[in-house]
């Protein structure tokens, strides 16, 4: 691909995360490339379909987090690491969740979904599993809590958050990790008589 049509892609892809994130399904793909400074016949010549731009900005949106909470993976303190991946992916959730919406309907295997996304997803998992298991390793999050557990926290945030709520969002996270977390005073410790 030559360089301006690589970044000519790229425009596209970040107009329609903000555009998919702020419309969902009313999103159009006129909207996307006027956002993105290019004409239609660019948005078409790179993604056939709507679908295939949706998808594509789910992958790259996907990839992304997933590499936010690699990075993150390398600090020394993994309690730390955790909890930062965590407010990132709150954070995250007003764009993430509208995109994930606009995905053909799944079942826990990922049918449904093409490779790309299914990949893209697996990737992301793996990325908050190791997370959650390097802050658990060090006691720094509950021994019983699963990814599963902490990607429908994220969900419920997700949901509950639109892009003004900085400070509620904040507080939010800070509960969540409060129970998620292995403190003494933590919420749902279980304590040995």
């Amino acid at each position: 691909m030559r360089r301006d049509g690589a970044a000519n892609r790229e425009k596209v892809l970040l107009a329609a995360e903000h555009v998919f994130a702020e419309k969902g399904a009313a999103a159009s793909t006129d909207e996307v490339a006027r956002r993105a400074g290019v004409s239609i016949a660019t948005v078409f010549r790179n993604f056939a379909t709507k679908q295939d731009l949706i998808e594509a900005t789910a992958c790259r949106y996907l990839e992304k987090l997933t590499d936010q909470a690699l990075a993150l993976a390398e600090s020394p303190d993994p309690g730390k690491a955790f909890a930062s991946l965590l407010r990132t992916l709150a954070a995250a959730g007003p764009v993430k969740m509208p995109l994930m919406d606009l995905l053909p309907p799944h079942d826990d295997d990922g049918q449904g979904l093409s490779r790309p996304v299914t990949e893209a997803a697996d990737a992301f998992r793996a990325a908050l599993n190791g997370a959650l298991h390097r802050a658990q390793a060090v006691g720094a999050a509950r021994p019983d809590v699963t990814g599963d557990d902490v990607s429908l926290l994220l969900r419920a945030l997700a949901h509950a958050t639109d892009l003004s709520e900085g400070e509620a969002l904040d507080r939010a996270v800070g509960i969540v990790l409060d129970g998620l977390g292995a403190s003494p005073r933590g919420w749902g410790d279980r304590h040995d008589g």
